[in-house]
């Protein structure tokens, strides 16, 4: 079992930047993939960005790649997620997601993903 919180979201203006952070707890963290997903209301959660577990690979939606970085640190249990340069269309609640994986795998599907966090409101006014 891993346990997932994010925290980090919060209302800001359009060209700003925000981190997301993912506390993970329970499990092995290494052993796992990291994924964050996104949820706009009326709309279906879609994919951000993933990451393997050792950190040599990563991947995003076309929506964000250039603007949004994800990493992690082993030590700290955490995943992140850098937001720079906003904009309106990346409101939505923000999910962390991970993924167990023995391999330098990563995961663009929700399915892929075994647990979730209960999300983090992110706000970008125009």
């Amino acid at each position: 079992q891993v346990q997932l919180v994010e925290s980090g979201g919060g209302l800001v203006q359009a060209g700003d930047s925000l981190k997301l952070s993912c506390a993970a707890s329970g499990r092995a963290f290494h052993s796992h993939a990291m994924g964050w997903f996104r949820q706009a209301p009326g709309k279906e959660r879609e994919f951000v960005a993933t990451i393997s577990w050792n950190g040599g690979s990563t991947g995003y939606a076309d929506s964000v790649k250039g603007r949004f970085t994800i990493s992690r640190d082993h030590p700290k249990n955490s995943v992140y997620l850098q937001m720079d340069n906003l904009k309106s269309e990346d409101t939505a609640v923000y999910y962390c997601a991970a993924a167990l994986s023995y391999e330098s795998r990563i995961y663009y599907h929700a399915h892929e993903y075994t647990y979730w966090g209960q999300g983090t409101q992110v706000t970008v006014s125009s």
